[in-house]
């Protein structure tokens, strides 16, 4: 979208919440303007924050990004919040004409009109301190039906979504790396949306990736963020960290590297991984493909799949794998938007089942947009396989 209509769109927005609040404030003139001084900021930085690389450049658009998205996620709320109280309002109105005058409506309107501004900047205040704050690990058990011995507890640290880019610099990824390498996890997997930015510009703050350590490596795949920023350079970027770079392929991992192939107890891990669900639009010849990332494996072996979007699922199923790892929900990042992410997508956040297929979606390790997190808070995971 370019700016000016963009711009518009936020200034009306903008508008609704001033014309819903600014009448019930009349009692505090301070507040009234105070509002009103911050929703024609917020009209103003919101779309400049989302297009700051297009319209500044460094250091000034990091700048605006940061002012724009935190003044985007004050707005989100104060909407959600104007809407919910224009509902409320209209119920209690509802209510008051089957009862006239048993509700104190002129006292809820100026009440109401005051606490919204207040939890917008409370949730606001929250959600920043959840977002910046180093994802907590998250333990999950996956029952695997017919696990060998070999495979008993084997860990999978997943990360997703991380979104290295104009307010998630290295320091940020360091501490994820640290945390990452304090579980001594068997593999390492990050299931997309990594970057947001080139790699001119980020390879700096993505270079504590080469730090990442376990037993059998670290596997990526792509999300639809690195197709917007340059897919073929970052697969390049990461494989020259020293990241496999999974792109509808897959690698046969045997725990116990001394089994020959047929002895009891050799069943591999075949960890296989599809380009991003939307690849194929924005390159034909990196459309996802479950069944493809699957050719050429051995048969006998318990098959873990990487897959961006949680909607790879229906695929995953069919080509017969036994879990899914995703991500790119965020969990909905902060609420209510998490209600509305199952009507894209199949799950939000956590362990569910299709038919034979375990699918774990991660809420994301770090953000996107706005530095914020309400209701869903950011994730290392660990998983670890056991026995059904």
């Amino acid at each position: 979208m370019n700016f000016l209509p963009l711009a518009l769109v936020t200034a009306l927005l903008h508008v609704y919440i001033g014309a819903r609040l600014v009448p019930g404030l009349e009692a505090l003139p301070l507040g009234q303007w105070l509002l009103i001084i911050g929703l024609a900021l917020s009209a103003l930085l919101t779309p400049l924050g989302l297009m700051a690389g297009r319209v500044a450049k460094q250091p000034l658009a990091d700048v605006l990004t940061w002012v724009g998205l935190l003044f985007m996620g004050l707005f989100s709320s104060m909407f959600v919040l104007t809407l919910a109280r224009d509902a409320g309002l209209l119920l209690l109105w509802l209510a008051d004409l089957l009862a006239p005058g048993r509700l104190p409506l002129a006292w809820l309107r100026i009440a109401s009109a005051e606490a919204v501004p207040l939890l917008g900047l409370l949730v606001t205040l929250l959600g920043f301190l959840n977002a910046r704050r180093t994802a907590a690990v998250v333990r999950v058990d996956v029952p695997i039906k017919g696990l060998p011995p070999a495979l008993q507890g084997f860990t999978l640290a997943q990360l997703s979504d991380i979104h290295v880019g104009p307010t998630i610099k290295q320091p940020y990824l360091q501490r994820i790396v640290d945390k990452v390498n304090a579980l001594d996890a068997d593999l390492v997997a990050i299931t997309g949306d990594l970057v947001d930015g080139k790699v001119s510009e980020l390879a700096a703050h993505t270079a504590p990736l080469a730090d990442l350590k376990s037993r059998h490596g670290t596997f990526v795949v792509t999300g639809n963020h690195e197709y917007y920023s340059g897919a073929h350079a970052w697969v390049d970027e990461l494989r020259r960290l020293g990241l496999t770079v999974l792109m509808n392929q897959h690698v046969v991992i045997r725990p116990s590297p001394g089994t020959a192939p047929g002895q009891d107890g050799d069943m591999p891990l075949v960890l296989a991984g599809v380009t991003d669900y939307s690849a194929g639009h924005f390159d034909p010849a990196h459309r996802s493909d479950p069944e493809a990332a699957l050719r050429g494996a051995p048969l006998n072996a318990v098959r873990v799949l990487l897959a961006h979007q949680p909607r790879s699922a229906p695929a995953a199923a069919k080509a017969g794998f036994d879990l899914q790892l995703s991500g790119h929900t965020h969990g909905g990042q902060f609420y209510p938007w998490n209600l509305f992410v199952r009507f894209q997508q199949p799950f939000t956040a956590g362990l569910h089942k299709l038919q034979n297929l375990w699918v774990y979606t991660s809420r994301g390790t770090g953000y996107w947009g706005p530095p914020k997190r309400f209701g869903a808070p950011s994730e290392i995971t660990a998983l670890r396989l056991v026995a059904a």
